[in-house]
């Protein structure tokens, strides 16, 4: 079944309507925050005591970013998606460190 794939769509959609602004920072802050939404659900996965939630979930959402990319990609180009997202979560904490900076939170 595709849900991750739905659900990759639906954020995506969510962050471009919020970060349509800068286009690099909003792809970034896009796969950085369906990251993170994927691994609150594995989270929540392994910590709920109700067997018929935590089944489903781990039937239908993955546990991350890359176990999707592993999962949906062969070998050589599974390899370079990965590194790929390495570049793309850099990124992401050069921005957020800079808006940290920006903001004088540090």
């Amino acid at each position: 079944m595709y849900i991750d794939l739905i659900i990759f769509l639906v954020l995506l959609i969510l962050v471009l309507i919020f970060y349509k602004r800068r286009k690099l920072m909003g792809v970034v802050f896009y796969v950085a925050i369906f990251d993170l939404v994927l691994r609150i659900l594995t989270f929540l996965r392994n910590n709920i005591p109700n067997k018929n939630i935590s089944n489903m979930i781990s039937r239908y959402i993955p546990s991350g970013v890359l176990d999707m990319i592993y999962k949906y990609t062969q070998e050589p180009l599974s390899k370079i998606f990965a590194w790929i997202f390495i570049v793309v979560m850099s990124a992401f904490l050069y921005f957020i460190i800079k808006i940290f900076i920006k903001k004088k939170k540090i």
